[in-house]
């Protein structure tokens, strides 16, 4: 298990085992591989929502809204959009040939989500975090992995001003599966 869901668990308990993925098969599909401690995260969890704010996608999810595939192919339409016609700039980040934005969760009630800043050379446990406001052009580069930056922004020693509701006191997390079947 890789160290960072390793002391996530630590504190918060995950739920009932979801199981491995197929993730060559996810992948494939995706066109990219992953990074190891995302697919650690997925497969220790699954998908769902850390304190009622963090809601990290997993592929093929019942809901398209939280499944990592469909939120790929939508996210890129959206910001292809909005960066078309403006008023919200490319991030600069994206100047770097082979430069690209992969979500990975989405923030509970707002439109922000949590992308990986991608690279066609470099290898997926190289990938950062890029948070998007979503309702506006702010946006906060972190450079850590993506559960690294999760189990940081709860423990409170990474602070964002997108993810401001966090750290709260007591931790939790409802599956997808939970939740979806409610």
């Amino acid at each position: 298990m890789h160290p960072d869901v390793e002391q996530l668990t630590r504190i918060v308990p995950p739920p009932a085992e979801p199981g491995p993925r197929a993730w060559p098969e996810v992948e494939a599909r995706l066109g990219t591989a992953l990074p190891e401690d995302f697919k650690d995260l997925v497969d220790t969890y699954g998908g769902g929502v850390f304190d009622e704010t963090i809601w990290v996608l997993e592929p093929d999810c019942a809901d398209r809204d939280y499944d990592l595939l469909a939120m790929k192919e939508e996210r890129a339409e959206v910001l292809a959009r909005l960066w078309e016609i403006g008023p919200e700039p490319r991030p600069v980040q994206l100047e770097a040939t082979g430069a690209g934005l992969l979500p990975f969760a989405y923030i509970e009630g707002t439109s922000a989500y949590l992308y990986w800043l991608t690279s066609k050379d470099g290898r997926p446990e190289d990938w950062t975090v890029l948070a998007n406001a979503g309702r506006g052009p702010e946006r906060e580069h972190h450079p850590v992995q993506s559960t690294q930056f999760i189990l940081s922004v709860i423990t409170g020693e990474i602070h964002s001003d997108i993810l401001y509701n966090l750290p709260v006191e007591d931790h939790t997390f409802d599956s997808n599966d939970d939740i979806l079947e409610a």
